[in-house]
């Protein structure tokens, strides 16, 4: 299988088809559609990823269709959780954003390889850790995140079942993950 993984740029079409994967995908693992308080960096690619010059958008294709099979994207930790005013900033936090796997495309190490070039980027722009949340309604999001280095810091035991986790990347050596897959990396 041959993947590019290339990161986002202000093109109106692949915008248009970036916003079209994250909501599709949105729609067939939570089932709902555009929440306008929970949404607002799909919407807002450009200024949420692109401009910023410490975030960051990584898109895969499928080599021979040109297709969309995968996202993630990476950005400077900007929530206000009260919680965790004095444990993350903007400054020494990243945070992952919208690693979606199309369906036909798991289980072949893409999502390990998706947040490999994050966590990388990450760590070429000085972060000294990563954060994120995940739900434990995801099958094997809690597991998949345990197993690419994340700790939990708080279950916050809620509607959602929100699970708050953080990896801490300061002065690691990242080798790429091996797979059996070919990838090109285009920035």
């Amino acid at each position: 299988m041959d993947i590019i993984i290339k990161t986002l740029k202000d093109d109106a079409k692949l915008l248009y088809n970036v916003r079209k994967f994250l909501f599709d995908q949105i729609k067939a693992e939570f089932g709902y559609d555009y929440v306008p308080e929970w949404h607002q960096d799909i919407i807002n690619l450009e200024k949420f990823y692109i401009l910023p010059e410490k975030n960051n958008f990584f898109v895969a294709f499928d080599g021979k269709t040109n297709e969309i099979i995968a996202t993630i994207g990476i950005r400077a930790y900007d929530k206000n959780f009260d919680m965790f005013k004095e444990k993350y900033s903007m400054n020494t936090t990243s945070s992952i954003w919208r690693l979606f796997v199309d369906k036909k495309y798991r289980r072949c190490g893409l999502a390990s390889k998706m947040f490999s070039v994050a966590e990388n980027f990450a760590n070429e722009s000085g972060f000294e850790n990563i954060y994120l949340h995940t739900h434990k309604t995801l099958p094997g999001a809690l597991e998949f995140w345990k197993k690419m280095g994340f700790i939990v810091v708080l279950d916050a035991n809620d509607e959602l079942q929100t699970v708050h986790m953080d990896k801490n990347i300061q002065s690691i050596e990242i080798n790429p993950i091996q797979s059996s897959f070919n990838y090109a990396l285009e920035f």
